[in-house]
């Protein structure tokens, strides 16, 4: 019996994928309404910028982020937006897949 197994995808989509699977998850945990200055908080509020952080169909541009989703990605400290792309980066390997590298 031959096994076959779904191509991986690409690095930029999977890591995209990853940060809209956390926005989303940090966005309905933000109805337990977490302290102010947390960084699941902070996280929480980034929901604006879900449609940019989707990489284009090839030949569309990238739209330029909407003053809300720059707003609230103003208000996330550097410690938790490093914190959250280490966590994000930790993921492949914790599920026996390959690091994601974009370079």
């Amino acid at each position: 019996m031959e096994v076959t197994t779904a191509p991986l995808p690409q690095p930029r989509a999977l890591a995209a994928l990853l940060v809209l699977v956390l926005l989303i998850t940090l966005g309905g945990a933000a109805e337990a309404q977490p302290p102010l200055g947390t960084c699941g908080a902070q996280l929480s509020q980034l929901a604006p910028c879900a449609r940019y952080s989707v990489p284009p169909l090839p030949g569309q541009a990238l739209p330029a982020p909407g003053p809300e989703c720059c707003s609230a990605l103003g208000s996330v400290s550097r410690d938790c937006a490093c914190g959250a792309i280490d966590i994000i980066n930790s993921l492949p390997a914790k599920c026996g897949l390959p690091r994601v590298s974009c370079r």
